[in-house]
């Protein structure tokens, strides 16, 4: 007897718009919120807003990811808009603060140490996959270090972009009440170019942020980072350029910055740390009110401001605290300097940390 014929299955009905207008529609959204962030204030508003806005999209819709040569790009944009602020001043004080930059940079890691610990114990994670999401460094290298090591990349990627929002968020909030605001940087940042020489100053800073990104990308910790930080200060330091960055290129930059952050959110990394979610976001606001009480210990130590401080220390992007020190007028060589000394810091030491953090989780290990 034959058997029956399939039944043809139904088109499914839900309605999944085409690549290009989920794409508008995500731009749509980021721009929105960058304007009404901006339009109250609000730090990093560029940023901000379109790092809320990817969260959400990623999870509710997903399918979109950011080119990382992009993110990279607009890393080396931010990179020559630091390099833009240090001057020969800044770089002097710098020099002169290191004993207490070494000290804030060791208290916390120490901080950072205790408090995955504690979420490692009690957070329910395996050990040496939580031991690589508290360690306070460079996400992206955290993530490629715990690929290296047999963690699972996607948890360990997840914990730390939720540190990197939980510190994103209450900084901005911190530094709105505490610094000085200037939305989306304008301050810094120039019109487009309407003479010869401007364009041709736009064009050497836009050689500046690719070449630097080149040269100095993955052969630097945050090297797409640090490398146009480097070579645009010499470079400008030296009177061979001018560093010319229009408030359109900045808006850009921050938004694929925070678009790239936020869409690395989606349901199925949500649901593999549902169930220590809360424990992740406690233990990161734990870790930056314990920053913010040495950050204030710091200003006893060195003539700086609180906000100042307290973005150095704050255990988040090396960029994503840049763009809101900018912002608030802090002391933009300053944060820098600290963030990007324990970045090297936690470089070096991260796998010894990873190791330790994990041997305290053994014993809650199922």
């Amino acid at each position: 007897m034959p058997a029956d014929p399939p039944v043809p299955r139904k088109p499914s009905s839900r309605f999944r718009p085409p690549t290009w207008l989920r794409w508008l529609l995500l731009v749509l959204g980021c721009v929105i919120a960058n304007r009404s962030l901006s339009a109250v204030h609000m730090p990093a508003g560029g940023f901000i807003g379109p790092m809320a806005v990817s969260i959400a999209y990623g999870v509710l819709v997903g399918g979109l990811k950011l080119p990382r040569t992009g993110f990279k790009l607009s890393q080396g944009v931010i990179g020559v808009l630091i390099a833009q602020t240090l001057t020969l001043s800044v770089l002097f004080k710098i020099l002169d603060a290191w004993p207490v930059m070494l000290v804030a940079t060791a208290i916390t890691l120490l901080l950072s140490l205790g408090v995955g610990i504690g979420l490692v114990r009690y957070g329910g994670l395996p050990g040496s996959t939580a031991a690589w999401g508290t360690t306070p460094g460079a996400a992206a290298a955290m993530v490629a270090m715990a690929e290296e090591s047999d963690a699972d990349p996607r948890i360990v990627a997840a914990m730390q972009y939720v540190r990197v929002v939980c510190v994103v968020l209450v900084g901005a909030l911190v530094s709105h009440y505490f610094g000085v605001t200037d939305s989306a940087g304008k301050g810094h940042a120039a019109n487009l170019p309407a003479s010869l020489g401007e364009l041709g100053s736009f064009v050497a800073t836009l050689a500046v942020v690719v070449g630097g990104v080149w040269l100095f990308d993955r052969r630097l910790p945050a090297g797409a980072l640090l490398g146009p930080v480097v070579l645009g200060s010499v470079l400008s330091l030296s009177g061979l350029i001018t560093i010319v960055l229009p408030q359109p290129l900045l808006e850009l930059a921050y938004g694929v910055i925070g678009a790239y952050v936020g869409l690395r959110f989606d349901r199925e990394t949500v649901h593999n740390i549902a169930r220590a979610l809360g424990k992740m976001i406690f233990a990161s606001l734990v870790l930056i009110a314990l920053c913010a009480v040495s950050a204030w210990l710091m200003t006893l130590l060195m003539h700086t401001t609180f906000i100042t401080a307290y973005l150095g220390t704050s255990p988040g992007g090396l960029d994503s605290m840049t763009i809101i020190a900018i912002d608030t007028h802090a002391d933009v060589g300053l944060v820098v300097a600290l963030q990007t000394l324990r970045l090297f810091t936690v470089v070096l030491v991260g796998p010894g940390m990873a190791r330790l953090v994990a041997r305290f989780a053994k014993p809650s290990a199922t």
